[in-house]
C-alpha cells in the first residue's frame, strides 16, 4: 500500500500534467501577432461576414445587461466643460485630459469666463495635452464663438456644433449623446477597429463605420451604444492584444483573429 506522501507526489504530478497539457492547447489557439494583424487587414477589406439583425440585437442585449449605465471618462460638469473636454482629447487620452482639465475648469467653467480667460492662459494649463497649442487656441475661439453668436450655450444642433472651432463630427456626436440625450453615435479609433474586427458595421472610413452601426442596432440601445462600444474597444477588444477570453460577444465576432475558440 503505498504511503500518503507518495500518493500525494502522484497527484500533484498527475495535477501539473493536466494544467501543461491545457496550457498547451490554450497556447496552439493563440494567434500570433502577424496572424492577428492580417485577420485585421482581411476585415478592412470587408471579407468578415456581415452580422444578422439577431446578433447584433444579442450583442447589445449582452452589453446593457452588464453595463446599464455606461457613462463616458471625460471629467465634466456641464455641457460647456464636455465639449472643452472632447475638443482637448483628440489624439489623446481621456486619462491625460482628465488631469489637465481640473486647473482649467476651477478657472472657467463658462463660455464667458474661458473667454476672458484668454489662449495664453489656457495654454499655460492645458501644455500637459498633446497638441496644446493648437487646442488652447481653440478652445479660446470656441468660447468667444458662444459668447458671441449663440448667448453663452453650447448649441444643440449637429450643424452649429461643427462651425465651432476645433469641433468635427465625433466632437459633435460626443457632446449631441452625453449633453442632450441624441441617440448618435461617436467613432473613435476603438468602435472604428471593433466594427471593422468583428464584422459588426465594416467601413472604410469613421462615417461609414457610423452610418452602418446606426442603422444596425436596435434604436432601444441607441443611447448608450457608442459608450459600450468605446469601453469594449478600450479595455477587451484592444488593438494589440485583444482579451478574448473575456470578451462578452465572442462566440458572436467573425474576427478570424480571435483567441478563442468560435
Amino acid at each position: 500500500m503505498a504511503k500518503p506522501a507518495a500518493k500525494r507526489a502522484t497527484i500533484v504530478a498527475k495535477t501539473r500534467k493536466q494544467l501543461g497539457k491545457a496550457k498547451a492547447g490554450k497556447a496552439a489557439r493563440l494567434k500570433a501577432p502577424q496572424q492577428q494583424a492580417k485577420a485585421d487587414a482581411k476585415a478592412m477589406h470587408g471579407d468578415i461576414p456581415p452580422w444578422t439583425d439577431a446578433q447584433v440585437d444579442e450583442a447589445f442585449r449582452r452589453f446593457a445587461a452588464r453595463e446599464p449605465h455606461p457613462k463616458g471618462e471625460l471629467h465634466h460638469t456641464n455641457a460647456f466643460t464636455l465639449l472643452v473636454a472632447v475638443v482637448l482629447s483628440a489624439q489623446a487620452t481621456d486619462a491625460g485630459v482628465n488631469k489637465a482639465t481640473p486647473g482649467l475648469f476651477a478657472a472657467a467653467d463658462t463660455p464667458e469666463k474661458m473667454a476672458k480667460l484668454g489662449e495664453a492662459h489656457i495654454r499655460e494649463l492645458v501644455k500637459t495635452i498633446g497638441l496644446y497649442r493648437t487646442k488652447a487656441k481653440n478652445v479660446a475661439a470656441l468660447a468667444t464663438m458662444l459668447v458671441e453668436r449663440h448667448h453663452g450655450k453650447v448649441p444643440r444642433t449637429r450643424e452649429e456644433l461643427e462651425a465651432l472651432p476645433g469641433v468635427g463630427r465625433k466632437t459633435a456626436n460626443v457632446v449631441l449623446n452625453i449633453a442632450f440625450g441624441e441617440p448618435t453615435m461617436a467613432v473613435d479609433t476603438h468602435i472604428f477597429r471593433i466594427g471593422n474586427r468583428t464584422g459588426l458595421a465594416p467601413g472604410k472610413t469613421p462615417r461609414e463605420v457610423e452610418d452602418e452601426l446606426v442603422a444596425r442596432i436596435p434604436a432601444k440601445y441607441m443611447q448608450h451604444a457608442h459608450h459600450w462600444l468605446i469601453l469594449h474597444g478600450r479595455y477587451t477588444c484592444l488593438a494589440r492584444k485583444p482579451l478574448c477570453e473575456r470578451c462578452v460577444i465572442a462566440d458572436l465576432c467573425k474576427w478570424p483573429g480571435k483567441t478563442v475558440a468560435a
